[in-house]
């Protein structure tokens, strides 16, 4: 009885983590296509100001303007869909896994030198 309530505790821990897991990949690539809009809003608010209004009009400065809000758009979808996907909750997992293998071999270690330099049966022995 008790076995199968863990179990089912166990599943719906595991179906919380893709839950949420999914929710912050939904709002990683919704503020992306925010990003996106307000990029295009901006580009055609730039072009107006330079060649409508005559804003600065003997130099077209909303080409470096755009340029450089491409270059910044471009990252923004490099972390969301490339970096995300190769460095997201399982990434974080196995290098987490990783450390603390890492450390309780050290920790390992560090009690078999002890255990050689002070054995417990010397500790016990009274002369």
């Amino acid at each position: 009885m008790f076995k199968k309530d863990k179990k089912q505790a166990e599943l719906n821990l595991e179906q919380h983590e893709l839950l949420e897991s999914a929710q912050t990949r939904i709002r990683q690539k919704k503020r992306l296509y925010e990003h996106f809009v307000i990029f295009l809003i901006g580009s055609v608010f730039l072009v107006i100001i330079n060649k409508v209004l005559k804003f600065r009009a003997e130099y077209d400065w909303f080409i470096w303007a755009i340029t450089f809000w491409v270059f910044l758009f471009t990252i923004h979808a490099f972390n969301v869909f490339v970096t995300q996907k190769f460095m997201g909750k399982d990434w974080e997992r196995r290098q987490r896994e990783k450390l603390v293998i890492k450390q309780k071999e050290k920790i390992a270690g560090l009690q078999k030198e002890i255990e050689t330099d002070f054995p417990i049966s010397k500790i016990n022995k009274k002369e």
